[in-house]
């Protein structure tokens, strides 16, 4: 089954996302669609535990966590936390196996997934409903298929992450009054041949450049071993306030919502960015922006997937799968420091 429109409202919606960090920021922007359609309706989301973390105190969304490092005892936490209740619908907008051996549990007429082109690690087998196939669409359109599907109207894309008073102190207590403040997040995930990592040194001469403009440059991330490198090499050589490892996600966000510009790869702050209305310049080689870009600010955003894609696999965009990624430790040396730089001149210059 593919095409589906409710022939009634629903009342009780379980969605399923678990991560990752921008993924969970598009579920988001769904959910605030679906709301806008229907606002009576009850929403309880399940989610992961280091995504809750951003996405808490949210009012009007019940939120039921997946602590996956608990091994086969979430699913259980998941089961009695659920009881008996039944919902309309799930939509299950999160496809790998572990997610997988969710679905079951829930208790609803309709199971609602991917298409089976995208339903990855055989989600199609879980799922009793699907959303019709595409192709081109940015993940953030991809997952809005879901609120479209179930008769929801377009409505202005929004998100709505709710900051409180401490952290609104918190990122306003490093604002600069007479400087744009820009945040470098430098590193993505650090997962096997991700490779999505721009060099120190092209950050290292992007900083200086920042300098010379007269921008208060913040560095953010996780507690990683690389991304804790990164940050002692780049403060060590530029002007820079160095916070990685140093903030909680609710603290990024305050952060990110209060910079006039963020410089960083494919990651979860591009997505975070975007969903407070914080323009991106995205680093993009190994992954296709026109997919997994900053969704608002794709025209600011540096495109190297092209190139990468003739280099290292002698093909054009058009020959790959869509969202393919291109897994060469060389592709992000693509991107040029002169680029970056004329970037932040269009952009600060506006």
């Amino acid at each position: 089954m593919s095409d589906l429109i409710l022939k009634i409202r629903p009342e009780k919606i379980c969605v399923i996302r678990l991560s990752a960090i921008g993924d969970t920021c598009h579920a988001l922007a769904v959910i605030r669609r679906i709301q806008d359609n229907w606002p009576k309706a009850s929403i309880t989301w399940i989610i992961g535990k280091t995504e809750a973390k951003l996405m808490a105190h949210i009012p009007d969304i019940e939120f039921i966590i997946f602590d996956k490092s608990k091994g086969w005892q979430a699913y259980k936490d998941i089961y009695n936390k659920l009881g008996n209740r039944v919902f309309d619908i799930a939509l299950c907008m999160h496809s790998s196996m572990r997610v997988n051996f969710l679905y079951p549990i829930i208790q609803t007429p309709i199971r609602l997934g991917f298409n089976r082109e995208r339903a990855k690690d055989l989600q199609w087998l879980f799922t009793n409903y699907r959303i019709k196939a595409t192709h081109g669409e940015h993940a953030l359109e991809a997952m809005m298929s879901f609120a479209s599907a179930i008769g929801a109207t377009p409505q202005k894309i929004r998100w709505d992450i709710p900051l409180g008073d401490d952290e609104r102190k918190f990122a306003a207590n490093l604002q600069s009054p007479i400087k744009p403040l820009v945040i470098v997040s430098p590193c993505s995930s650090n997962r096997s041949r991700n490779f999505r990592n721009w060099s120190i040194k092209n950050y290292t001469k992007t900083i200086e450049y920042l300098n010379k403009k007269k921008c208060h440059v913040i560095l953010t991330g996780g507690q990683s071993s690389l991304e804790i490198e990164y940050g002692i090499a780049l403060s060590k050589n530029t002007m820079v306030e160095n916070l990685i490892g140093m903030t909680s996600l609710k603290q990024l966000a305050a952060l990110i919502s209060a910079a006039d510009l963020v410089i960083c790869p494919d990651s979860g702050p591009a997505h975070i960015a975007t969903s407070f209305g914080t323009p991106v310049l995205g680093l993009y080689a190994t992954s296709n922006p026109q997919r997994t870009g900053p969704f608002a600010s794709r025209k600011l955003t540096v495109n190297r997937y092209p190139d990468a894609a003739k280099k290292f696999l002698g093909k054009s965009v058009e020959q790959l799968h869509w969202g393919q990624r291109i897994r060469h430790p060389d592709a992000m040396a693509l991107i040029t420091v002169e680029e970056i730089m004329k970037k932040i001149d269009s952009f600060l210059d506006v």
